[in-house]
């Protein structure tokens, strides 16, 4: 591997919270990516764009995702910044590295190439361009913002259609691992680096989870939101990400205490559903991790602000 071009992978979770991996207080048990933050760095003050469109938007291309053409979500406005789409003014990073010779891979969720409301007879023309139209290689994964996990909508491989089988055990987050794995073993040799750019649409709704997720997590959640925010509040102060100084904020207005409602059959699904990512330990869903309402706000109005995050980097010695 050439010093000066390194290979990057790049990975991406949809909608996760804050403190959903181990390295940054969770109890969830991830040791991969919790071996990735010690080897690594962990980022404390990485902000995102509080809303899927616009953070990948951001992300792909390094400019303000209403200068991208993705100001909101994929909904065309009729105007430039909220066209629903990336714009022909913006170089995303697969782009840009292909000039350096890199192979480009991307497996996952792209959402950013306009909205699909009768399947993908529109993928790839001017107003939906997809990762194959704008300098990936190679993509597998869904053009939209979520669905099943078991049959997905929207599925491509390239910018070609793939149906699943009914008689198939398909499950969209171990086949997105399945496809990057495949797209890097068939990749060219030690001189020719590569970028993988690896979107999960975990831990995105719907909370669908294979049966022996839900089972090893049962029972985890009925503590409550309030016991397990006070929770990871403080080992996030143990492990030094918070400071020892910081007490945790009020609950959120529009939110209602664990004992008052506690929702029937929160078990073991939250957990569950990222197993894949980290296969066999996994953050989970938003139920989980905050009160309802938690992050209404921001979503609902995403230019008036911007979420902090976790993020995880790794550079090789």
């Amino acid at each position: 591997m050439p010093a000066d071009r390194p290979n990057i992978v790049l990975i991406l979770a949809d909608d996760m919270g804050y403190s959903d991996i181990g390295c940054f207080g969770s109890e969830i048990q991830t040791p991969t990516l919790d071996a990735l933050g010690g080897g690594g760095a962990r980022f404390s003050q990485f902000y995102n764009y509080a809303r899927c469109c616009p953070t990948r938007a951001a992300l792909l291309t390094g400019r303000h995702p209403h200068q991208s053409g993705v100001g909101h979500m994929t909904a065309n406005f009729g105007i430039a910044p909220y066209q629903g789409y990336l714009n022909q003014n913006c170089v995303t990073i697969a782009e840009a590295l292909k000039t350096a010779g890199y192979n480009t891979f991307m497996s996952g969720k792209w959402h950013v190439g306009g909205d699909y409301p009768d399947g993908t007879a529109e993928a790839g023309d001017p107003t939906h361009p997809t990762p194959y139209t704008r300098g990936f290689d190679q993509h597998y994964g869904i053009l939209t913002g979520g669905g099943s996990y078991f049959d997905p909508v929207t599925l491509v491989r390239n910018d070609c259609a793939v149906a699943v089988s009914a008689d198939e055990d398909y499950y969209l987050t171990d086949a997105i691992t399945d496809a990057a794995l495949e797209m890097l073993q068939g990749h060219g040799g030690p001189d020719d680096p590569f970028f993988l750019y690896l979107a999960y649409t975990a831990p995105h709704w719907p909370l669908h989870a294979r049966p022996e997720d839900v089972a090893n997590c049962q029972g985890r959640y009925q503590i409550g939101w309030d016991e397990l925010r006070k929770r990871r509040h403080e080992e996030l102060k143990g492990q030094g990400v918070l400071d020892e100084k910081w007490e945790i904020a009020p609950r959120n207005e529009l939110s209602t205490a664990w004992e008052n409602s506690p929702p029937p059959g929160l078990g073991g699904v939250p957990d569950g559903h990222l197993c894949g990512p980290d296969r066999g330990d996994g953050p989970q869903h938003r139920a989980a991790r905050i009160p309802p309402g938690g992050h209404r706000a921001a979503r609902e109005h995403p230019h008036r602000v911007s979420l902090r995050q976790r993020r995880l980097r790794r550079i090789p010695a």
